[in-house]
C-alpha cells in the first residue's frame, strides 16, 4: 500500500528508466511529463509521457474486504487498487526517423524493465531531482508494480488524441501500470488481544513429517527470540538430523520419535526476522563414493515444510518529538527498538490503545521507510489525543505482546501495564 505520492512516483520512476535509455540511442533526446504537443516548428527531440487516465483495478477491487464493520467501525484502511493509463508520443526528426528509433527505445526498454522493483522507486524517491517525493513509500508495496503495452485500434487511439489532447497526432503508443494501491489515512480502531485462544496446528503426510510446531511452554504460547520450539511428527529420530530455520541449519539437543526441541537461541539473532517462518527437518545419510565422481557426496531427506510465526519483542520506547498543547490534536515522532531486525522490506506498524476505562481512544501508524535491516523502528503520530498509551507493533502480522500486571496487591491485577508511552 502506499500514500497520495504513489502516482507521481510511478511517474517519476518511468521517466528516469526512458530517460536513461533514449539519451544513449537518440543523441539529444529527453523525457518529458508534460502534455503532448505539436512538433511542428520546433528542432527539440525526445518523448512526452502523460498520464491521461486512471482506472480501478478489477482483481483487487472485488477480492478487497469492507473496511468497515456492520456499524460502522473503520477495521482497516480504505484500500483503492488503481490502473494508470500513460500516452507516450515520440517527437523528432521525421527525415532522420528520430520518431520511430525513439519508439523502439521505449518499448524495448519497457519489455526488459517492465516491473518497477522496489528498488528503482526507491531510487526515485530519494533523487535530489524529486523532491516532492521524499516522503513517497510506494516502495513498501507488496504488490508487483508493473507496465504493460496495450494494443489498441487506430480509431482508438484517434479517439484519445481527439477527445483528451486536440492536438495534431504524432506517433504514440499507451502503457498501462498496474496495480497501485493507494491507502487510506483514517486511524483504525483495533481491540486489544485476547488473553486465551487455541491455535491448530498442520498435518503433513510425508514422511520424516512435522505436524506442529510450538512453543515447549504450551500450544497456546507465542514463540519469541528466546523461546523453545517442540517440533511434534512422525519419523523424526535419525543420528544426524539438523533442523533448518530462519536459514540457518542446527542439530537440535533433544530427538525423539516424534518429538524435538530446539531452543531459538542457537539461531544467530541476525538471522532471524519476525513473523511467519519455516521449519524443516533433515535427516543427513551416511556419506557414499558416487559412480560418476571419485568423491563422497552427503544424502539428505527433508521433511516438510512447517510454519510458526515468530513475535517481535518491544524493548525500548522513546518519544523524540511532540508538537501540540492543551486540547489540541498532538503530532509526534517515535522510535522503538525490538529484539529483532526488521527487514526494510517488511510491513511494520504500530498500535495505540489509550489507558483508560471509558471512551478510549485506539490508532494505527505505519513505519517510515527505510533504507536497510534494523532493529529500531521510527513511527510519525498524526492527530493523536495526549494521554497514556498501551503499545504494540506488528511485523507482516506478526504482533508483540503486552504485559499482564501479576500483582495481587496493584489496583492494576490482571490489566495491561507494558510496555506504554505517555504522549504529553
Amino acid at each position: 500500500m502506499s500514500n497520495y505520492l504513489a502516482m507521481a512516483t510511478v511517474t517519476a520512476t518511468l521517466q528516469k528508466i526512458l530517460q536513461r535509455s533514449v539519451q544513449i540511442d537518440v543523441e539529444g533526446a529527453r523525457v518529458t511529463t508534460t502534455r503532448p504537443e505539436n512538433s511542428g516548428g520546433t528542432s527539440e527531440t525526445g518523448i512526452s509521457l502523460y498520464l491521461y487516465h486512471v482506472k480501478r483495478n478489477t482483481a483487487l477491487g472485488n477480492a478487497d474486504m469492507p473496511p468497515r464493520q456492520r456499524k460502522g467501525e473503520l477495521v482497516k484502511r480504505n484500500q483503492l487498487p488503481i490502473d494508470l493509463y500513460y500516452l507516450i508520443s515520440c517527437y523528432g526528426n521525421d527525415v532522420e526517423l528520430e520518431p520511430q528509433r525513439l519508439l523502439g527505445s521505449v518499448m524495448r526498454t519497457l519489455e526488459d524493465r517492465g516491473i518497477l522493483s522496489a528498488q528503482m522507486i526507491r531510487e526515485t524517491a530519494s533523487d535530489p531531482s524529486y523532491p516532492f517525493l521524499a516522503n513517497s513509500d510506494l516502495s513498501e508495496q507488496i504488490e508487483m508494480i508493473r507496465a504493460e503495452f496495450v494494443p489498441i485500434s487506430t480509431d482508438e487511439l484517434s479517439k484519445v488524441w481527439s477527445v483528451f489532447l486536440q492536438t495534431p497526432y504524432v506517433l504514440s503508443v499507451i502503457y498501462k501500470i498496474t496495480v497501485v494501491v493507494l491507502e487510506g489515512e483514517d486511524p483504525v480502531a483495533i481491540s486489544l488481544p485476547i488473553r486465551d485462544r487455541r491455535v491448530s496446528g498442520w498435518i503433513f503426510g510425508k514422511q520424516p513429517a512435522i505436524h506442529s510446531v510450538i512453543s515447549a511452554e504450551g500450544r497456546d504460547q507465542p514463540i519469541f527470540a528466546t523461546s523453545t520450539l517442540a517440533i511434534r511428527g512422525k519419523m523424526l529420530a535419525n543420528a544426524l538430523a539438523l533442523i533448518r530455520v530462519c536459514g540457518v541449519e542446527v542439530a537440535p539437543p533433544t530427538i525423539q520419535e516424534t518429538e524435538m526441541t530446539l531452543p531459538l537461541s542457537l539461531i544467530p539473532i541476525e538471522a532471524m526476522r519476525a513473523g511467519v517462518q519455516g521449519l524443516q527437518v533433515i535427516h543427513r545419510q551416511r556419506a557414499e563414493e558416487t559412480e560418476t565422481a571419485n568423491r563422497m557426496v552427503q544424502q539428505r531427506v527433508e521433511s516438510n515444510v512447517a510454519p510458526f510465526v515468530l513475535r517481535p519483542c518491544v524493548l525500548e520506547v522513546n518519544l523524540l518529538s511532540v508538537e501540540g498543547s492543551d486540547d489540541e490534536a498532538r503530532t509526534a515522532e517515535i522510535e522503538v527498538v525490538t529484539d529483532v531486525i526488521v527487514g526494510s522490506g517488511q510491513r511494520s506498524l504500530l498500535i495505540l490503545n489509550e489507558r483508560t476505562a471509558t471512551q478510549s481512544e485506539a490508532y494505527l501508524f505505519s513505519a517510515q521507510p527505510r533504507n536497510g535491516d534494523r532493529s529500531n523502528l521510527l513511527f510519525t503520530l498524526q492527530g493523536v489525543k495526549a494521554g497514556e498509551y498501551l503499545l504494540r507493533i506488528q511485523v507482516d502480522g506478526a504482533e508483540s505482546t503486552l504485559q499482564v500486571d501479576g500483582d495481587t496487591n496493584s489496583p492494576t491485577f490482571e490489566q495491561y501495564i507494558d510496555p506504554a508511552i505517555a504522549i504529553p
